[in-house]
């Protein structure tokens, strides 16, 4: 999975290919999430045509990180 570019302007959309590259999945993969809704990815729709927004992307993808769960304190009373 690639990082999406920080680069990115307001006014690049990525095709579905290029986001599906970026993700690590499937163009199938994405397709199948617009046609369910299973997963929030916001995407533009022109006509016939799919774009994604990379920015769009990246906050997706940061609403998906999973804290991971801390450890307990160790308080020395354990043998």
């Amino acid at each position: 999975m690639h990082p999406p570019s920080t680069s990115a302007s307001s006014t690049d959309l990525w095709t579905p290919e290029q986001a599906a590259l970026n993700l690590g999945v499937s163009i199938r993969t994405l397709a199948a999430w617009r046609s369910t809704g299973r997963h929030a990815l916001p995407y533009v729709k022109m006509g016939r045509l799919v774009r994604y927004r990379p920015q769009d992307i990246a906050a997706w993808l940061q609403a998906l990180l999973q804290a991971k769960p801390t450890a307990p304190a160790a308080t020395g009373d354990e043998p």
